[in-house]
């Protein structure tokens, strides 16, 4: 049994369970939330060594052979999306020490943190498309409760949109995996990409392809699915919108590529048409917004596009080119997330108007803005660049011109959106009663409780700061990875083989 695959799941699980023993602790609470985070690391490391080390590991869980039992799986693709899920658990509850505030972590914020992340995990591991399902509702059920701790109004709106929509895209999914098996007779992943071709009615695949980018694209935030996330990712405390951002619709894109890949492979028209929207709407909206948060959240919306373009174009590079800007989204968006709970604690608003003169009191909060602003418009050498440009010139290459016009404009809006809000939030000169008022603020007003604290607020900004850049520096392996990842994901027959072994 390859136990390395069980270590993403049960760590989180046990650290929220655990968790659950010291309700009165809060301080426990704090150190095993660390631990957890840090393990979750470990194992997605060791997970890659794994795979590196001895092709792609599953396990059959209750010593039940595939197709019949429950069956876990990590090929490239998965392990990256598990190193990623550690690595942003880690940064998020190592903030969470002084940027989420005693009242939530009361009501059993660790738990509820740990048991998403168990289910991000599952959900990436899972060879089942009915656990998929599970899983994703194991994490829904823990992002609910996050979503709404605290019970201020603005939560209570947001959670509902998002409850709503999530439980509508959940009824697709779940319709669409109950129709699957009523045509293939199965629900692993493996043995569904074997069987779906051989169904009579080829308009049926066509249909269950409607129902799962329908189903996915909610939970993605794909046009014209999206409205949801930014009225309610700006809701919740920094660390909070932060995972949500980083991890929660990544793993719509995940189920996306997977699905796409393994049982309706080829170009879709239909994935480039709402790439391409996906891309210039959220761009563009998030010019015309006066709160940070929301400006963060249609430019995640709108980068979102540029993974669905790589899998609509289904080449080799374009494929490889999405699992790049995956990779370099997740760390920058979380980043930028954090950084918008940094500015919320310091300022007291995230409300655009009433910010100025940052850069005064907060230099090095300003440079850590800079890096993954300068990453996600798409400026060398940071990471973004060289995730557009391998998608860019996928585009060319399959001749794709509009998208990457699309995709060419949706860069510059970003550029010009962040560059805006950097000016604004920290070049614009602070009013001189301002000033003055700022630097009469004892420190406990300012939210710092000393070194520790700063460090907990700004460590993990500037961690993943450091890695989007390294990403870009680093940017050869890295891309030989993501050409790995697309190789498995565009022939799976090794995937099908190590799942189903010699079973049919």
């Amino acid at each position: 049994m390859n136990l390395c695959l069980l270590f993403p799941i049960l760590i989180p699980m046990t650290t929220g369970i655990v968790a659950l023993f010291f309700w009165n602790h809060l301080r426990i609470q704090r150190i095993i939330s660390i631990l957890g985070g840090a393990g979750l690391f470990g194992s997605g490391i060791y997970l890659l060594l794994c795979l590196l080390d001895g092709g792609i590991p599953t396990v059959q869980i209750g010593g039940w052979p595939a197709p019949f039992g429950i069956t876990l799986a990590a090929d490239p693709l998965s392990v990256v999306m598990v190193l990623l899920t550690g690595t942003v658990g880690l940064a998020v509850s190592v903030q969470s020490l002084t940027g989420i505030d005693s009242r939530r972590e009361a009501f059993g914020y660790y738990p509820l943190l740990h048991i998403m992340l168990m289910g991000v995990c599952g959900a990436f591991l899972t060879g089942d498309i009915f656990n998929l399902f599970v899983w994703f509702e194991v994490m829904l059920f823990a992002s609910f409760v996050l979503l709404e701790l605290g019970g201020e109004r603005a939560q209570l709106e947001g959670t509902v949109k998002y409850l709503a929509l999530n439980l509508v895209a959940s009824s697709l999914f779940l319709s669409a995996v109950g129709l699957l098996y009523s045509a293939a007779g199965t629900l692993n992943m493996a043995h569904l990409a074997q069987r779906i071709p051989e169904i009579d009615h080829q308009i049926f695949p066509q249909a269950m392809a409607m129902l799962f980018i329908v189903a996915f694209g909610l939970k993605a935030a794909i046009f014209p699915f999206f409205f949801w996330l930014p009225a309610s990712y700006h809701t919740p405390p920094g660390p909070v919108a932060a995972i949500f951002a980083g991890l929660l619709t990544k793993v719509g894109v995940y189920s996306l590529i997977r699905v796409f890949t393994l049982f309706f492979p080829g170009s879709s028209d239909m994935l480039l048409f709402l790439a391409g929207l996906t891309l210039v709407s959220g761009c563009l909206i998030a010019l015309v917004q006066t709160h940070v948060r929301r400006v963060f959240s249609f430019l995640l919306v709108g980068h979102i596009g540029y993974m669905i373009m790589g899998l609509g174009l289904f080449t080799p590079l374009a494929l490889a080119g999405a699992i790049f800007y995956l990779i370099h989204d997740i760390v920058d968006i979380t980043a930028l997330f954090l950084i918008s709970g940094l500015i919320q604690k310091i300022a007291g608003t995230e409300s655009i108007d009433r910010i100025r003169g940052l850069y005064r009191s907060h230099p090095f909060l300003a440079l850590l803005f800079l890096v993954p602003a300068l990453s996600l418009s798409g400026i060398p050498p940071f990471s973004g660049f060289w995730g557009k440009l391998i998608l860019i010139r996928a585009g060319l290459e399959a001749k794709a011109y509009v998208l990457v016009g699309a995709g060419l404009v949706a860069a510059f809006l970003t550029l010009w959106v962040l560059s805006a809000l950097w000016s604004d939030l920290f070049w614009r000169p602070e009013k001189p009663d301002e000033a003055a008022k700022a630097d009469q603020l004892p420190q406990e007003e300012r939210g710092w409780k000393g070194f520790g604290a700063e460090v907990a607020l700004y460590g993990p900004v500037a961690g993943l700061a450091l890695i989007t850049l390294l990403l870009g520096i680093f940017a050869e392996p890295v891309y030989g990875l993501c050409r790995m990842a697309a190789g498995h994901l565009l022939d799976p027959s090794a995937y099908i083989g190590a799942v189903l072994g010699g079973n049919p």
